[in-house]
């Protein structure tokens, strides 16, 4: 049979006062999922593992079958971009960020206030890569809303520390008041070096921005300043992933198309609609249409070509880490609506087995990535259904399926 993988970004969630203790997908009115859910196994899956808290490259690489902790980000995003790599290039994934000033490193806010636009980025992009001095070649490439891609051409060591505030701890990924600067984490010379450019390219990035005449009109405009690039997630080289065979990916960020690039699989994407005002729900609405509407057509005309088929939704990671509880939910409504009206009707048409999850949670409340497991929902017509009624997170811990952890999802599926 056909197997599809869908996964719905920071899909998880806790309950919320705002919902009477449901959670946004508990609380969504989801008809189509819930249809698929009676008809389907159920169970809740740890992306990592029990007490890890994952990241979106991490958890992808992981519910793929790969071992999660040979990833490498700024890698899989640049590769997603279709920038050429070489061993040795030193690649980090970036944002554009406010910070007070670089004396204090106090961060006023990781993403500049999520209201830069892609003609902005674009602008200033232009401006650092002219006016950074370095004794190596770079490019940074700015990519969608505040992200972007540095990369440093030469032989360079991957072993420094994130230049950002964001860590790791038990269970949950926190984000500090201030900033650190690139650290060696050895003792050779190339990688005290490679730190050093680092740190030299932010503080002479930090300089540029901030007197540049984009920043100076969002500041008069009451809007943070993108004064400064965080680098984090270094790689020197690409890591091996597993191949999948006549696999498909339908995907619109860079991260998850340069790992499925990197499986195998023949990428379908589009333009993500550029950034033009102030208002990113705005935009995260207009690319989230737009995602189902291209899976849609891309299903009807390509999908009888291939026999995997990975989709991933971005857009409903956003409303958990600015805790809008109620925008997570109207978008889970809109992937219900736009897309599994259609998906419900073509698998069973089809005799498709489909996997619905997600890569990790972020729980509005707690705006991160949590530990927390995420449902699984195993639709196939070949198999007897569970006694779960609805797809969400209470349901999926009552459901046939049991634990999970992601390396294991597709073999415990059937889908390896």
């Amino acid at each position: 049979m056909k197997k599809i993988v869908v996964v719905i970004d920071g899909l998880g969630d806790l309950p919320s006062k705002q919902f009477g203790a449901r959670t946004p997908l508990e609380f969504a009115d989801t008809p189509n999922l819930d249809e698929m859910a009676k008809k389907s196994q159920m169970g809740y899956m740890y992306p990592v593992d029990e007490n890890y808290a994952p990241e979106s490259d991490t958890a992808v690489i992981a519910i793929l079958g790969n071992n999660p902790l040979i990833s490498s980000r700024g890698r899989f995003e640049a590769t997603g971009m279709g920038i050429n790599l070489k061993r040795g290039d030193l690649v980090f994934r970036a944002n554009f960020g406010t910070v007070e000033n670089l004396k204090t490193r106090k961060m006023i806010d990781r993403r500049a206030g999520r209201t830069l636009t892609t003609k902005e980025a674009k602008q200033l992009a232009k401006a650092i890569n002219e006016g950074v001095k370095l004794p190596v070649k770079f490019e940074f490439y700015p990519s969608v809303q505040h992200r972007g891609v540095l990369v440093l051409r030469g032989g360079f060591s991957d072993n420094i520390t994130n230049i950002d505030t964001y860590q790791h701890e038990e269970g949950k990924i926190t984000i500090k008041e201030y900033f650190d600067w690139a650290v060696a984490l050895d003792d050779d010379e190339n990688t005290e070096f490679s730190a050093n450019l680092v740190n030299s390219f932010v503080d002479q990035s930090f300089k540029i921005l901030s007197e540049h005449p984009i920043n100076k009109i969002r500041e008069k405009r009451g809007l943070m300043p993108a004064n400064i690039i965080l680098t984090r997630d270094p790689g020197i080289e690409t890591p091996e992933l597993n191949k999948f065979r006549k696999a498909m990916a339908i995907v619109n960020m860079p991260l998850e198309m340069g790992i499925c690039k990197l499986s195998g699989m023949e990428t379908f994407s589009f333009n993500y609609p550029s950034m033009k005002n102030y208002d990113v729900y705005e935009n995260l609405c207009q690319g989230l249409k737009m995602m189902t509407t291209f899976a849609v057509k891309t299903l009807k005309k390509k999908g009888s070509k291939y026999d995997f088929c990975y989709i991933h939704f971005k857009e409903t990671d956003v409303p958990g880490h600015d805790n809008k509880p109620f925008e997570k939910k109207n978008f889970i409504e809109l992937i219900d609506s736009e897309f599994f009206s259609f998906l419900k009707i073509y698998a069973e048409k089809n005799k498709v087995q489909v996997i619905v999850t997600a890569d990790h949670s972020t729980p509005c409340s707690l705006k991160t990535h949590t530990a927390d497991p995420v449902p699984v929902m195993l639709y196939d017509s070949e198999k007897k259904p569970d006694k779960t009624v609805a797809f969400n997170e209470s349901q999926a811990k009552k459901g046939g399926l049991g634990k999970i952890i992601g390396k294991n999802l597709l073999k415990k599926t059937g889908f390896a």
